[in-house]
C-alpha cells in the first residue's frame, strides 16, 4: 500500500520531514540526546565526521569512531518529540522513500539515549551513571498505539493501587529495554534502573513555585512504590517513549542517564558538564 503525502511527509530534496535527513545520512548505531548543543559535545570524540544537518531541535551528525558509524541525533524535550524521532528514523530505514511502499525486511536501529535525570532513592549518588532496566511513562504517548502486549499491566495495576493515581492523569505504561544491548552499555561503573517519565519538569515532577500540584505527596508514592523488590529510582522525560517505540517497531534502546539531582536529599551537581562528558565518553568506549 502507498502512503500518501499527508501520512509520509516529505521535503522537496526527498528528505523526511522534521529531521530534514534522508536514509543514507544515518548510521545502524543512533545516540539520541535531548539539547541541540550536546549533539556537538557527543561527535568532537568521532575520528571523522561526514554529516552534519539539522532542522528546528533536530540536530544530526554522522561519522565514525573506531572503524564504526554512528549517528547523534537531538530530540529535544518530551515524548511529543520523541513521537517524531522515532517515528521518521524508522521510516528512514524501513520505507522506501521513491515508492511511498513499507520495505519487505525490516532493518533494526540501535538506539542509546544519553540524558540526565534526577534520582528520587536517597541511596543514589549525585554524578553516578544509572541504566533504565525499565520505565513507566506518565505520557500517554503509548496508549495512541497497539501496545498493549507489550506493556507489564500487573506492574501497571500495583503502581496505579499504591499511588492512588487520579483517574484524570493518563493510564501509566511500563515498558523495559533491550536486554542484549543493555548487557553490552552494563559495567560496575553503571547501576541499574526503573524510571518513570514525566509530561514536565515542574508540576509533574512534583516541583511546586507558584503553582499547587493535584497531589503533594506524588513524589512520596513513587519513591516508596515497591513491586518485588523494584523500585523507581530517577526520573526524566524520554525514556518510556523511546522504549515503547522501538519495542513496536523492532529496534533496540537502552536510556542512560546522568544523576544529576537527587530530590530526596535536595542535592544538584555541581559539575554538570563534566559528569555528562564523562556519560557520553563512557557509552561511545562501550558502542566501539
Amino acid at each position: 500500500m502507498q502512503l500518501e503525502p499527508s501520512e509520509l511527509i516529505l521535503n522537496a530534496d526527498n528528505s523526511i520531514y522534521h529531521l530534514n535527513i534522508l536514509p543514507e545520512d544515518i548510521a545502524p548505531t543512533i545516540i539520541t540526546v535531548g539539547d541541540p548543543d550536546r549533539v556537538a559535545a557527543v561527535s568532537k570524540y568521532f575520528d571523522t565526521v561526514e554529516l552534519k544537518k539539522g532542522k528546528r531541535e533536530f540536530i544530526t551528525h554522522t561519522g565514525f569512531l573506531n572503524g564504526k558509524r554512528i549517528s547523534v541525533i537531538s530530540t529535544g524535550i518530551g515524548t511529543d518529540n520523541i513521537d517524531i524521532v522515532l517515528n521518521e528514523l524508522d521510516a528512514l530505514v524501513n520505507i522506501d522513500f521513491g515508492t511511498r511502499t513499507i520495505r519487505a525486511e525490516k532493518t533494526s536501529l540501535d538506539i542509546v539515549r544519553i540524558g540526565t535525570s534526577g534520582a528520587i532513592q536517597g541511596d543514589i549518588p549525585i554524578n553516578s551513571f544509572l541504566l533504565s532496566e525499565k520505565a513507566i511513562g506518565f505520557d500517554s504517548l503509548l496508549q495512541f498505539y497497539d501496545s498493549k502486549h507489550i506493556q507489564d499491566a500487573a506492574l501497571q495495576k500495583a503502581f496505579v493501587n499504591h499511588t492512588e493515581w487520579s483517574k484524570d492523569k493518563s493510564e501509566p505504561y511500563v515498558v523495559g529495554c533491550d536486554a542484549a544491548l543493555a548487557k553490552q552499555l552494563m559495567s560496575h561503573s553503571m547501576q541499574k534502573g526503573f524510571t518513570a517519565t514525566n509530561v514536565g519538569f515542574y508540576g509533574p515532577q512534583g516541583r511546586i513555585l507558584r503553582l499547587k500540584t493535584q497531589d503533594e505527596h506524588l513524589n512520596e508514592k513513587l519513591s516508596s512504590f515497591n513491586y518485588n523488590g523494584l523500585k523507581i529510582t530517577n526520573l526524566e522525560m524520554e525514556t518510556s517513549g523511546i522504549y515503547g517505540l522501538s519495542q513496536l517497531l523492532g529496534h533496540k534502546a537502552v536510556s542512560l542517564n546522568a544523576i544529576l539531582a537527587n530530590r530526596k536529599t535536595g542535592e544538584f551537581s555541581t559539575t554538570p558538564s563534566e559528569t555528562m562528558d564523562a556519560l557520553i565518553q563512557y557509552t561511545l568506549t562501550k558502542l566501539t
